[in-house]
């Protein structure tokens, strides 16, 4: 396992536990009794001797007993939310009521506001190590450099740091590569709905085509249905109409007829009289 990976898992326990209160903190909170010092002291190590037995439930309660007899109690507030990030697991950050939420509302606080060093310190690396886990490097990359202005010389802090900067322009590639890939992607759909568009026009331009023969087809068709009877006026101007010649070629027979059956006639007669002329004398 990687260095920077044991230092992200192992970033809440490294982060050591406070145990020994601040005078100067309980002083700022206005309760100067040798009582209330004392019960905030033993809830505070009473927590510690869970945590380290990894009872986090238990220990959270132990330090929030000892915020009730100090609440402004620094140390008290940082083991809290160390406790309550070991119970997050896997849980979403996002939801209010998840651990992570609270921890993270009590370690922002206490990294601008907290006046031990230390305090405030290891707020920040926790609050980068929190980011990063959630790739948000922008904000880890903010925190660790928070945690080295507190303390310089801090290494992890320092590691952590150029890796979450790898990290973040790792990101920023895949974006641009994201980007890219869904820009081809628009320009292949757009290239798609121009074929098909084109393919929709050449379609309608064929039909209209089609159309317009067809209809030059009918008009055609009506202007020689138009032209018939104009061309019978002229063949009657011009010659003989199918009609007449038919009357004519009928008239001619009759009359070819009637001249036969006269033809006929007059045979029979002088065959008739030649019969008669011609028989013996006697």
């Amino acid at each position: 396992m990687s260095l920077f990976k044991r230092n992200i898992l192992t970033a809440l326990a490294t982060a050591a536990l406070l145990t020994i209160p601040s005078p100067s903190v309980a002083r700022a909170a206005g309760d100067t009794s040798d009582t209330s010092t004392r019960k905030e002291r033993n809830h505070i190590r009473a927590g510690n001797k869970l945590y380290e037995e990894k009872r986090f439930a238990e220990a959270e309660v132990e330090y929030r007993k000892a915020l009730e007899q100090n609440a402004m109690s620094e140390k008290a507030m940082y083991n809290l939310a160390v406790s309550l990030l070991r119970q997050a697991g896997n849980a979403d950050p996002n939801n209010e009521n998840n651990p992570i939420a609270e921890a993270q509302s009590i370690l922002t606080d206490l990294a601008k506001t907290a006046g031990d060093g230390a305090i405030s310190e290891r707020s920040f690396y926790n609050l980068g190590n929190m980011a990063f886990n959630q790739q948000q490097y922008d904000q880890a990359i903010n925190m660790y450099k928070g945690a080295l202005r507190k303390n310089p010389d801090n290494d992890k802090a320092r590691e952590n740091l150029r890796l979450a900067q790898l990290k973040k322009q790792e990101q920023e590639q895949n974006q641009d590569q994201n980007k890219d890939q869904n820009k081809d992607q628009n320009q292949d759909q757009k290239d798609q709905n121009k074929d098909r568009q084109n393919q929709n026009q050449n379609k309608d331009q064929n039909k209209d085509q089609d159309q317009n023969k067809d209809k030059d087809q009918n008009q055609n068709q009506q202007n020689q249905d138009k032209q018939k009877p104009q061309q019978q006026p002229q063949q009657q101007q011009g010659g003989i109409s199918d009609a007449n010649a038919a009357k004519i070629l009928k008239t001619m027979e009759n009359e070819e007829n009637a001249t036969r059956r006269k033809v006929q006639e007059m045979q029979k007669k002088e065959a008739q009289g030649a019969r008669r002329t011609t028989g013996p004398q006697w």
